[in-house]
């Protein structure tokens, strides 16, 4: 088995949910969570979408990490 111990230095993760605030925190959260592995937020992109029947916001988001330098 090999293991690759090279560090990581890009991740985009993506976030949905049917409140902003609600995203937000989820957004927070792992902001914490990368900078414990020495990345930060380098680009968010949001949406929110409107279902056309209901009438219900869908929030969605993408957050670039990258490594501190």
């Amino acid at each position: 088995m090999l293991l690759h111990t090279s560090p990581l230095e890009d991740k985009v993760e993506f976030f949905e949910s049917g409140s902003l605030e609600q995203l937000e925190r989820q957004i927070s959260k792992k902001v914490e969570d990368n900078q414990a592995i020495m990345l930060t937020v380098h680009h968010v992109s949001h949406q929110v979408a409107i279902d056309p029947q209901s009438g219900k916001r869908h929030y969605s988001a993408v957050v670039h990490f990258k490594t501190k330098k």
